[in-house]
């Protein structure tokens, strides 16, 4: 029978049929060989029958001498036993692979207490607020005490920094304002806060040997990886703070681990183990994603990886098509739909716990702010009419209410500033006034005895409650936005002055129709267009100096520019001469997807404002080179500092990698191009067979931060960097595979060795634990690290 089949096809095809081969010289034996050191000794005899794995390991370009042909003739009804082979116990199946051998359980434990001991040494150095613990520390105040809070990350992290702080008996009552801020005196648990990051980090370790083993690399290249990452000092230095970092790596380690496992069991389909893994790495994914966004690119990772089986898996004419589709909406099942619930069931624990109203309140709609209790946003009355005491909301900026207070402009007519202002107080008062009347040239207020409501094109004047004066505009360019299409908008008046035209502003409902002619409180969005000069009232996201108290600014705007700028709503309305059974106005409680949609867009806005200066942030080009480190403390008394840089040892042997990698990878494709197929085999195999997952794991980690213009620090690296660390090891197996174990072993040796050399000389500065002077000097390997080495004693004293 002739099938067209080149040999690698007839391989494929038999050794997905039968689990082991058997030469068709002389009689069968009953041994199997597996051991691939002894294969390498000696050649198989005639009769023996060895694993296909075990075979081409160690005969990677011999296909011929398998008695291919006459296994696929013989097994075209895919039921009878190859006709070369006498025995058909030479064709058992396989047995299960096991991803993790028990023997390595050991490792497992070895390399799990050894992290323990590195991370959590000294964890409670030092006693005082470090880095951005001002951030995640204060954030797990907010939990505990119910106030709404706004963070440009998703909940799952502070959520658990938040619950180690509750079961260690924190009341929520320190702030963690500010860097340096002592935890002893007022007794705040924060070792059993850095516990829960350390631990998390210390924990990486075991997931990232396993992901080795997964990834079929031997155990003493599997260990050396979880050494190099144990002795990282960036890494331990990160995991040893109330910071995030830690957590979100942790769960995209598992989540790779995982997805690797569920790679290992294609031959088992929908068992109980191939639905574990697939569902585990779903839920991972999940997780990664809940502690910040960078999680979502471990899950293009495997999203890629996941269109790679796919495709594979469509090209086995095995599967039927009703397996393939089985096949599909399982990946669907877990690894899109369980992620996305986890990550909504994060958020709403979040909602839950955040009850009361905060610093965040004010980022969010009038809807939103409604769920809260404290919220100043209550029912009121519907119709709005003359005499009124209203609270005007600036509709789309979320920048507060329109607001005044007894300080001026430092510019234009130097007049009471007019601002924006996210909470609403007294100084967010304003009366509706009807429009002077004009007498014989005679300015006179119209007497408001009974209810008038107020209808689209009426004529207004707002007085400041507390000041009693009229918001007013007139020829002088705003103070910021300084140009001729913004007039300045303040608050003019004296005792017994009633004003002027330039008090004047015509109410437009922006959604008019006949049938509803009158402002409604809540209900309504309207403009006020100044009478004299046609301009609109206006505002953007643009803040005041500091003589303005960084307040938005308000101009009267009389471009064509943004009309939704131009919107406003009223929030609150108090009439003493409205009956007080009238109708009453409120929010519509937002539903729960409302909520979460909302939460994204403010979480997006303030991530992409990040984009002021900080000492030390840096640029993504910097990273892989180490270029700049961060400080996270320096003691005020004593010359301890903690800084965040990695062990350049290791750091640049993960670069060199990298390079490697994507050398290799070109040469093997020129080769196969050039029609070198065993040849381009040969070289590829160097890249280790993990090698494309993690190359593509460091690239989407990595590259995406070029097209963020917010603020950047080091530890953004630390995803891509983790995968560097396991593809260094991919490659370290690929290069040394046909070395014997002994050299193997030396080799991870010194490897080791020089890296935990490193750790120890810079520890001083992953601890926070005094060094010599010359010793401080002679870590700063480049110009770029800079931390303070003038502190330093000459003969530091613990």
């Amino acid at each position: 029978m002739q099938y067209g089949w080149n040999v690698r096809e007839r391989v494929e095809f038999a050794k997905e049929r039968f689990a082991t081969f058997a030469f068709c010289q002389g009689p069968p034996q009953a041994m199997a060989l597996n051991d691939e050191d002894t294969l390498r000794k000696r050649k198989p005899q005639a009769g023996e029958t060895i694993s296909y794995e075990t075979y081409v390991a160690t005969h990677p370009n011999n296909y011929v001498n398998l008695g291919i042909d006459s296994a696929i003739q013989s097994t075209a009804n895919m039921s009878a036993p190859p006709t070369c082979a006498p025995a058909a116990e030479a064709f058992a199946h396989r047995p299960r692979e096991t991803p993790l051998p028990q023997t390595n359980l050991y490792v497992v434990v070895a390399v799990t207490l050894v992290a323990g001991l590195v991370r959590l040494y000294r964890i409670s150095n030092p006693s005082q607020v470090v880095f951005d613990e001002v951030h995640f520390g204060g954030f797990a105040s907010k939990y505990i005490q119910g106030k709404f809070f706004m963070d440009v990350h998703p909940p799952l992290g502070k959520l658990l920094i938040a619950a180690s702080a509750v079961l260690a008996g924190f009341d929520g009552s320190f702030d963690f304002k500010s860097i340096g801020l002592d935890y002893l005196e007022p007794k705040v648990p924060y070792v059993a806060m850095r516990m829960l990051p350390g631990i998390l980090g210390v924990l990486l370790v075991p997931v990232a040997y396993m992901t080795m083993r997964n990834l079929r690399v031997s155990n003493v290249v599997s260990i050396m990886t979880a050494v190099l990452l144990i002795f990282e000092n960036g890494l331990a230095c990160q995991s040893r703070a109330i910071l995030l970092d830690s957590i979100l790596l942790f769960f995209m380690g598992l989540a790779l681990m995982t997805w690797t496992d569920f790679l290992n069991l294609q031959k088992q389909p929908f068992s109980f183990a191939w639905w574990f893994s697939l569902a585990s790495t779903g839920l991972t994914m999940g997780l990664a994603a809940s502690v910040k966004w960078v999680g979502l690119f471990v899950i293009a990772t495997i999203g890629f990886s996941t269109i790679a089986n796919l495709w594979a898996l469509l090209g086995d004419l095995r599967v039927t098509p009703g397996q393939y589709a089985k096949h599909f909406f399982a990946r669907v099942l877990c690894l899109i739909i369980v992620p996305i619930a986890v990550y909504m069931t994060v958020f709403g624990i979040h909602f839950l716990v955040l009850t009361n109203t905060g610093s965040g309140t004010a980022f969010m709609s009038p809807e939103f702010q409604s769920t809260l209790r404290g919220s100043e946003i209550k029912d009121t009355f519907a119709e709005v009419g003359f005499g009124a005491d209203i609270l005007i909301r600036h509709e789309n900026t979320k920048g507060g209410y329109l607001h005044s207070h007894k300080h001026y402009y430092r510019t234009g007519s130097k007049q009471q500033q007019v601002t924006l202002y996210s909470f609403a107080d007294d100084n967010s008062l304003f009366q509706i006034l009807p429009a002077l009347v004009y007498e014989n040239g005679t300015a006179r207020s119209p007497a408001v005895t009974q209810f008038q409501p107020i209808k689209h094109g009426d004529i207004v004047r707002l007085e400041h409650v507390a000041s009693n004066m009229r918001l007013h505009s007139h020829e002088h360019r705003a103070p910021v936005t300084d140009n001729e299409d913004h007039y300045e908008v303040s608050a003019y008046g004296a005792p017994g002055f009633l004003g002027d035209s330039n008090d004047h502003w015509r109410v437009e409902l922006v959604d008019y129709d006949d049938s509803h002619p009158h402002l409604l409180a809540i209900e309504s969005r309207f403009r006020l267009v100044h009478v004299n000069l046609h301009c609109t009232l206006f505002s953007r996201a643009v803040k005041l100096p500091e003589w303005g108290f960084g307040q938005q600014e308000v101009t009267c705007a009389n471009h064509k520019g943004r009309k939704d700028l131009t919107y406003w709503r009223i929030d609150l309305n108090q009439n003493l001469l409205q009956n007080p059974f009238s109708r009453r106005a409120y929010y519509k409680k937002p539903s729960f997807l409302s909520k979460f949609i909302e939460s994204h867009k403010v979480m997006w806005k303030i991530n992409d404002g990040l984009n002021g200066y900080h000492p030390f942030q840096s640029r993504p080009d910097s990273w892989p080179v180490l270029g700049r480190g961060i400080s996270f403390w320096s003691a005020k008394e004593g010359t301890g500092q903690m800084y965040l840089v990695g062990n350049p040892f290791i750091w640049f042997s993960a670069l060199v990698s990298l390079g490697l990698y994507v050398t290799i990878e070109s040469v093997a494709a020129i080769l196969q191009k050039r029609g070198h197929q065993r040849t381009a085999e040969s070289v590829a195999k160097t890249a280790g067979g993990g090698g494309p997952l993690l190359f593509l794991g460091w690239a989407l980690h990595y590259f995406p931060f070029f097209l963020m213009g917010r603020q950047l620090f080091l530890h953004h690296y630390f995803p891509s960097f983790y995968f560097s660390v396991l593809l260094l090891g991919s490659l370290f197996e690929g290069a040394t595979r046909r070395f014997n174990h002994l050299f193997r072993s030396f080799a991870v040796l010194c490897i080791c060795t020089v890296a935990i050399y490193v750790y120890i000389n810079y520890s001083p500065l992953t601890y926070g634990i005094p060094m010599s002077k010359e010793h401080c000097k002679r870590l700063k390997w480049r110009q770029s690290w800079d931390w303070d080495c003038k502190k330093q004693l000459d003969d530091p004293i613990e």
